[in-house]
């Protein structure tokens, strides 16, 4: 059959690499999920996203250390050997489910924006052919998966940055537009903090949704050419063009509408466009809103493949899932993956929009605890070094206390907010229910 191999193929390139964790980075939390930042803190959620992202450079410079230390190590390795089979049984599996949630919204959004153009097909046949297409891209050789994402990142990338030139030009009034020229809108509709501190801490959770995904560097490391030389600069480009890609266009945004007029219904995004009343701006901006939507759902299945077979490699999950193909895709972890996903836009087509919602608490939480992990673990891990890595976490171990204690922070706000009583119950319930799993399954002799 060819299918008992058990290595994964070293077939992606530095430039795969870094456009794999934008990919995983610049989605629906940009685009869509803005919205729903600007609305809890108004323009004050700059400093939330400035914060965000603060606290993913910490978290990914800490990756990135033990990358260069550990090479043939991925996340999951590494919590392993820092924390040992439970800890890492409990990280591994509340990370697959995560993906797999966040795959089936992005299949279903993906969906609702195929129908913009055919408004007659019922949303979850639209949703299944994106599942087949993703699917499908999965299980080709990983070097077309990354070139994929390479070009899926990059219709994203450009968007992004027609946008904050537009957008720019709006405020400056190079383009001619019905909102006013100059920058009141940042103080005029009850201040930067309309809210208070209070509502900049709560927009948090979404902010770090969107950062969320930064870490499948730490997952595509095991199939990355020359990992010790590229990773470092893949970070730290990494980070500054995302910070760059979330504030400018959040600062533009809440420049050209007033932060209370931005409705939920369409992407921020969609309504700027529409300003600048230029012929086809709003199918552009559904296509790359799609773009988006898929290269997320791509990203998602290539992270739980990737998690599972790791997994199985430790004893974490069951050892069928450690075959791959003789191109080296682990099959096994594909299909399992693609069955939940038919799972999940099945509820979709039978459940209430609400239900998708509350699922989406989740992948902010599962964020949230494998950051504090992978601080967590170079901290322990730091002790143990035999050599001393030439990429270090600077003013280590302060700057990794200091993240650890913010994410902790965040994480408990989190848990304590009442808007959040149904995600947080679903997500307490699971970490209970995969930790009672921890202590059933044996560890792998």
């Amino acid at each position: 059959m060819g299918e008992n191999h058990h290595d994964l193929r070293r077939g992606l390139l530095p430039r795969h690499v870094q456009f794999i964790a934008l990919a995983g980075m610049i989605g629906t939390g940009i685009f869509k999920g803005s919205s729903d930042t600007l609305n809890l803190a108004g323009p004050s959620v700059v400093i939330a996203y400035l914060i965000g992202g603060l606290l993913l450079f910490i978290v990914m410079a800490a990756l990135g250390e033990m990358a260069t230390v550990y090479p043939n190590l991925n996340v999951q390795h590494l919590i392993n050997k820092a924390f040992g089979f439970r800890i890492s049984f409990i990280v591994g599996w509340l990370y697959w489910v995560n993906w797999v949630i966040v795959t089936v919204v992005e299949l279903i959004a993906s969906g609702s924006f195929l129908q913009y153009w055919f408004p007659n097909i019922p949303l979850w046949l639209l949703s299944l052919i994106c599942t087949a297409l993703i699917v499908s891209i999965n299980l080709s050789q990983v070097k077309y998966y990354g070139e994929l994402e390479f070009w899926f990142a990059g219709v994203k990338i450009i968007a992004l940055i027609a946008f904050i030139i537009l957008g720019s030009f709006i405020l400056l009034g190079v383009f001619s537009s019905t909102i006013p020229v100059g920058f009141s809108n940042y103080t005029a509709h009850g201040g930067f903090f309309p809210h208070g501190i209070s509502g900049t801490l709560s927009a948090f959770l979404v902010v770090m949704f969107s950062y969320g995904g930064a870490e499948l560097i730490g997952i595509a490391v095991t199939e990355t050419k020359d990992t010790k030389k590229v990773l470092p600069k893949i970070i730290k480009g990494t980070v500054w063009r995302v910070i760059l890609f979330y504030i400018l266009p959040i600062l533009i945004i809440c420049g050209i509408i007033p932060w209370d007029k931005v409705t939920t219904e369409e992407s921020p995004f969609v309504q700027v466009f529409s300003i600048t009343g230029l012929p086809g701006a709003a199918h552009v901006m559904n296509f790359v809103l799609l773009t988006a939507v898929l290269s997320a759902a791509n990203s998602g299945i290539y992270a739980t493949s990737r998690t599972l077979f790791t997994m199985s490699q430790t004893g974490e999950a069951p050892k069928a899932f450690s075959r791959t193909t003789k191109n080296g895709i682990p099959l096994n972890g594909i299909v399992i993956t693609a069955l939940c996903i038919l799972v999940g836009v099945f509820l979709s087509y039978l459940t209430p929009d609400q239900v998708i919602s509350y699922l989406m608490t989740i992948p902010g939480f599962t964020v949230l605890l494998l950051w504090i992990s992978i601080c967590c673990a170079q901290l322990k891990l730091r002790q143990q070094y035999t050599d001393t890595p030439f990429f270090r976490v600077k003013w280590y171990p302060y700057t990794t206390i200091f993240a650890i204690t913010a994410l902790t922070l965040i994480f408990i706000t989190f848990i304590f907010n009442k808007q959040n009583v149904i995600g947080t119950s679903v997500c307490l319930i699971m970490v209970g229910l995969i930790a009672i799993l921890s202590f059933i399954k044996k560890q792998k002799k």
